[in-house]
């Protein structure tokens, strides 16, 4: 489990209490490329893809998964 993380977003099926991330990996992508599809037949080209951003403002937590 990743130490240390903290998240606020108490909807997450992965929020502990005291703002932490309980999830077994963080998937963090840049907002340009979050709905890219990396798995699909194409993407073997992309693996290992490196993005650079210039602040958090453009960048995403893909782990989010909302609670039941």
């Amino acid at each position: 489990m990743p130490k240390d993380v903290a998240c606020s977003v108490s909807n997450c099926s992965f929020w502990k209490e005291g703002n932490a991330c309980g999830a077994s990996e963080i998937k963090i992508e840049v907002d340009a490329h979050s709905d890219r599809r990396w798995n699909e037949e194409f993407a073997d080209e992309f693996e290992g893809h490196r993005d650079q951003a210039e602040d958090s403002s453009v960048t995403c937590c893909l782990t989010f998964k909302p609670k039941s």
